[in-house]
């Protein structure tokens, strides 16, 4: 498969059935959904509804993965939200499988200043549970590295660097939990891309999501818009032999069809 056939988009909370239908229309093969709100809630997911979505991207070559919302607090520990969010993690993981998702996007949670063991032992708890759930269920679960926040913000989500995120492939095994290497949130901490390649390589990555900033704060641009690195980063994956798909979360339509000529250049 060509690099640009391996160019996906995040569709986001845009009905997954109308999203795939724009895919075949443009000859894309790879989609990131949300099913936290709107037409992809996780309610509306009947029998019927599923086997569709399954009819329409396995006719097509199409596949398909459920990026979950970092809004829920992964590393929540508080009694009865802590069940709701275990709860949610394990639905997430049942519609993937329903959906055939041939992957599911996680996060660590954040912390608050004042917690960051309690939150970091209850994320990691929680993750390898999650990851482990997955394995058996037969869905591969991908850990994205988040966005740094500012040093004075109260909230700073975890896993945002190479040493944090280490502490969670160092702990649940790759064969349980894979990456979603997060570009775009590597140029916001000093590590880099360079630097979270060159810790953990390509190996466990199932997904590389893009979007361009100024190395500053998060913000989803367009390529090319800000000062990350493009060509470095593709010519360093695929020169070390990634073959997965990349997944651009910015942008119209229009500007990721005319994005994607672009970044296939590249390398």
């Amino acid at each position: 498969m060509s690099l640009k056939d391996r160019i996906g988009v995040d569709a986001g909370k845009t009905r997954l059935e109308d999203a795939i239908q724009w895919a075949i229309e443009n000859e894309f093969f790879f989609l990131d959904f949300n099913a936290d709100a709107g037409p992809n809630h996780m309610d509306t997911w009947t029998p019927e509804r599923s086997r569709e979505v399954r009819s329409m991207c396995e006719a097509n070559g199409i596949s398909i993965g459920l990026h979950t919302l970092s809004a829920v607090n992964v590393a929540e520990y508080s009694p009865y939200v802590s069940r709701a969010v275990e709860e949610y993690m394990r639905a997430s993981v049942d519609l993937s499988n329903q959906l055939d998702c041939a992957w599911t996007v996680v996060h660590a949670g954040y912390h608050f200043t004042g917690d960051v063991p309690e939150r970091k032992k209850a994320s990691l708890e929680r993750l390898r549970r999650i990851s482990k759930y997955g394995a058996d269920t037969g869905q591969k679960i991908l850990l994205e590295n988040l966005n740094f926040e500012p040093e004075h913000a109260e909230v700073h989500y975890m896993a945002h660097t190479v040493a944090e995120t280490k502490e969670y492939f160092d702990e649940i095994p790759a064969e349980h939990l894979g990456w979603a290497f997060t570009a775009n949130h590597s140029h916001l901490v000093p590590d880099g891309i360079d630097g979270f390649l060159d810790a953990f390589g390509i190996d466990r990555i199932g997904e590389v999501r893009l979007a361009d900033n100024h190395g500053e704060y998060e913000v989803h641009l367009i390529p090319g818009e800000g000062n990350l690195d493009f060509a470095n980063m593709f010519n360093r994956l695929e020169n070390a032999g990634y073959k997965g798909h990349y997944s651009m979360a910015y942008g119209s339509d229009q500007e990721r069809i005319d994005s994607r000529e672009k970044l296939s250049s590249l390398a």
